[in-house]
């Protein structure tokens, strides 16, 4: 087993790291998540102004080291935070910095090649895990250094790619057999057992989590999460210029026809002449929606995919085909 797939497993309470979310992760979501045995995770942007990140990673910390004095036994997952180091994010260095200063145990990059970033949470014993929606983007990513991949593949919420989970894990594992994380549709235990079939070795899980007490998302959101089906999201570039999932109910509600949107432009959609606004009013989601049945705190979300899972993976040991028992994490 890679190192760092080990050292995360002896952490965690089940193989699950989850997505770091606009808006709807807070300190408040990463602290339970972490609480409950799996990476919490945010993304830097999500504090606002800049000078709130540092504020923001030390209530985590706090948060996580109360819990921590209170139970020493329990099982306390390592957060994580997100940077989006594509070229327009003017707040790449500086959130850098601060993740230096409270040397972030695990940081997840997107949207662009990881190079920049490597070497500085390197410097301070962090770990880098990027995402990639193609074979091309995990090569790209390697050749940059980072510490493990996380594949967002078809059916995932937000920025999602549109390879099938079973295509794209299969290719990256001819050629990469460190760390790696599987996006996608994945709202049960029984998923989380499957994306390890498959060959990752964590479930990136975001959509479940929305529909969660913690998470920043509005009351509106959440229930909409309960209420859809995989029929009801839709994968379209036209609101940030980049494809990704979302709850064609919130695009209704904002003003606008999901069949006939307007054509993106370099940012997205011009919205003045509609209601919404994108993420805040233009909810994303992924396809695994339709097994999301109620909201949850954090705790009792984690207590069932771990029930689930384990039933998953006791039911694969009494298949007459099984050749191996199956290990419970």
């Amino acid at each position: 087993m890679h190192p760092t797939v080990s050292e995360l497993y002896d952490q965690l309470r089940l193989p699950v790291i989850s997505a770091p979310m606009f808006i709807v992760s807070t300190p408040e979501l990463v602290i339970a998540q972490c609480a409950a045995g799996v990476v919490g995770a945010m993304p830097a942007l999500n504090a606002r102004p800049q000078e709130a990140l540092s504020p923001w990673l030390s209530r985590i910390e706090a948060g996580l080291a109360e819990i921590r004095a209170s139970d020493p036994g329990r099982t306390i997952a390592p957060y994580a935070i997100n940077l989006i180091i594509h070229a327009s994010n003017d707040r790449v260095e500086p959130d850098l910095e601060v993740c230096a200063q409270h040397k972030v145990p695990l940081i997840i990059t997107s949207l662009s090649a990881p190079h920049r970033v490597v070497d500085a949470v390197h410097g301070w014993g962090g770990k880098v895990f990027h995402d990639v929606t193609t074979v091309r983007h995990a090569e790209k990513a390697l050749e940059g250094g980072v510490d493990g991949l996380i594949l967002v593949a078809a059916g995932a919420g937000g920025h999602a790619g549109t390879t099938n989970p079973l295509a794209l894990v299969g290719e990256i594992r001819r050629f990469y057999d460190g760390p790696l994380a599987l996006s996608g549709s994945i709202s049960r235990g029984d998923d989380i057992a499957a994306a390890r079939a498959m060959g990752a070795d964590f479930a990136y899980i975001g959509t479940r989590f929305i529909a969660s007490k913690e998470a920043g998302a509005v009351d509106a959101y959440k229930q909409m999460i309960v209420a859809s089906a995989s029929r009801d999201i839709l994968y379209t570039p036209a609101f940030s210029g980049i494809p990704g999932n979302y709850l064609k109910p919130s695009i209704v509600a904002a003003g606008m026809d999901p069949d006939h949107l307007p054509v993106a432009k370099a940012g997205g959609i011009d919205f003045g002449n509609t209601r919404g606004k994108v993420w805040r009013d233009i909810w994303g989601a992924g396809q695994g929606v339709g097994n999301i049945d109620a909201v949850m705190p954090v705790a009792d979300i984690v207590e069932k995919l771990e029930r689930e899972y384990r039933a998953s993976l006791q039911r694969l040991t009494q298949d007459r085909f099984a050749r191996v028992e199956a290990p419970l994490e």
